[in-house]
Parts: C-alpha cells; sequence; structure tokens
C-alpha cells in the first residue's frame, strides 16, 4: 500500500479489533495484519500507549504451561474508538471529495 498509517489510525484500527473480543497480541497482530503491513515491532508501542492511556487492560491466561497475556478495551477505549471513526468518516469523506475531482477553485 502506498499510504503510511499514522499513529492514530493504527491506534483505532486495533481498538476495532479489539472492541470485538479480547485477544493476545499475536492474534492482533495477524488480525490487523491481514488489512495492512504491520510489525509486532511496531504494534507493542501503541499497546502499551493505549493501555498508559486507560483504553486497555491485560490479563494473563494460562496455555500449554505458559501465560499469554490477553488485551481486552475499557470503556474509555470504547469512547476513543467511537471518536476515532467519527473523525475518520469526516476525515475520508474530504479526502474522497478531494480524489473525485469534487473541489475546484479556479483563480479568476
Amino acid at each position: 500500500m502506498a499510504f503510511q498509517l499514522g499513529a492514530s489510525l493504527l491506534e483505532a484500527c486495533v481498538l476495532a479489533v479489539l472492541a470485538r473480543g479480547d485477544t493476545y497480541g499475536y492474534i492482533l497482530t495477524q488480525n490487523i495484519r491481514s488489512i495492512i503491513e504491520i510489525s509486532e515491532s511496531t504494534l507493542y508501542p501503541v499497546l502499551r500507549r493505549l493501555q498508559k492511556d486507560n483504553c486497555l487492560t491485560t490479563y494473563d491466561q494460562p496455555c500449554q504451561g505458559r501465560n499469554r497475556r490477553y488485551y481486552q478495551i475499557t470503556e474509555e477505549g470504547k469512547q476513543r474508538l467511537e471518536q476515532y471513526m467519527r473523525d475518520w468518516s469526516e476525515y475520508k469523506e474530504k479526502v474522497d471529495l478531494v480524489l473525485s475531482g469534487g473541489i475546484n477553485h479556479e483563480c479568476k
């Protein structure tokens, strides 16, 4: 893809995936990676930032003798996701307008 994913848009994607259910880092990465190019080294700082901002909580669950860290969206995270969705919709409409040739200001 020719477009780079900004930090806010990546946060929105993470929150959107977690809004559908708790999951652990590897699965979260795979879900996002199925849509956009992202590495785990890019994703984990985003998860830590969202956790620090009280948008996510974590809990550990045993799996095959090891603990897996699961991420869960909080109410604050849901509110942030709603704001991101509103912002994205507005931004997308504006970009679509420009790309479709809907803006034409000529000097006279």
